[in-house]
């Protein structure tokens, strides 16, 4: 796991920090490239910025999952770091989230940006139902095997709201996982979502980054 790290204020620890995870086939320079590190810092937010490169081959073990909290996350709080936002977009942010529902207590605020959260067979289940706070938490019969782990992430989504890290969620209208996140945000208190004009790309998400330090990062 490769890291770009971004410090508030050379030689010392700052008392957030942000972890954010690109998606499918990203880099950490594509945030760069994107102002997310400029925009950080024309706020002169106190917060370190750690920007991880995830290999689309290795989440089939899970083993970033493992990194992640080795590397990075428990060191962050061994240096003294007190808050800890995990986020990411799109393939990153259902990373981010799957390490909150395996290790809850370990960060303290989850910021999605354009997340994919899953097949649309689940999707659809839970729209069918009317939508996740009247869904069971169960898949259909006949449901494929490979959606179990997607089903424990909405079934920790579906908590979000009374226990776990405080959730962040951001996308465009237009964003072509659009409807899903839909199905979440109606769950989430109205501050705690930024829906703009805009598709899956990267001028929306600089946009909706952009709103989140403004708004949503506290």
């Amino acid at each position: 796991m490769r890291e770009v790290f971004a410090a508030a204020a050379i030689g010392s620890v700052a008392p957030a920090r942000v972890i954010l995870l690109p998606g499918a086939y990203q880099t950490p320079e594509d945030f760069l490239r994107a102002g997310f590190l400029e925009a950080m810092r024309a706020r002169r937010i106190a917060a370190d910025l750690s920007l991880v490169d995830i290999e689309a081959r290795d989440l089939t073990d899970r083993r970033p999952l493992a990194e992640l909290r080795e590397k990075l996350i428990l060191p962050a709080r061994a240096q003294g770091c007190r808050r800890i936002y995990l986020g990411g977009i799109s393939l990153g942010a259902f990373v981010a989230l799957d390490y909150a529902s395996r290790h809850a207590g370990e960060v303290d605020d989850l910021c999605l940006l354009a997340p994919y959260l899953g097949n649309r067979m689940l999707t659809a289940v839970i729209a069918k139902a009317g939508g996740l706070r009247a869904w069971s938490g169960r898949l259909g019969a006949g449901s494929l095997a490979e959606i179990e782990e997607e089903q424990r992430i909405w079934q920790f989504l579906g908590n979000c709201a009374n226990s776990g890290p405080r959730l962040y969620l951001a996308y465009g209208r237009e964003d072509r996982f659009a409807r899903a996140q839909g199905l979440l945000a109606a769950t989430l208190p109205p501050a705690r979502v930024d829906v703009v004009t805009g598709a899956h790309d990267w001028d929306t998400w600089r946009a909706l980054w952009e709103n989140f330090l403004d708004k949503g990062f506290q």
